[in-house]
């Protein structure tokens, strides 16, 4: 398995969790070629199962604890 740590494609707000529906934060692609979206909480919480399967696994949950950019620092 090998963990995305700079992703090509960034998850973004329209990328839904295939269990909850809320925003996306983990990109599992499947060693079957197939591929799945996770938030953070269902991410950790089908870890162990989804390492056994998974191809690559983008996680980008440290956005949820990053800090905020202020507007001086966007520009």
């Amino acid at each position: 398995m090998t963990t995305v740590l700079t992703p090509a494609s960034p998850l973004t707000a329209a990328d839904r969790c295939d269990r909850c529906g809320a925003q996306a934060y983990l990109r599992v692609v499947l060693l079957s070629g197939g591929e799945l979206l996770f938030c953070a909480h269902h991410g950790r919480k089908f870890e162990p199962e989804l390492k056994k399967i998974a191809a690559e696994i983008q996680d980008e949950s440290e956005r949820l604890t990053a800090p905020k950019a202020t507007p001086d620092e966007e520009r």
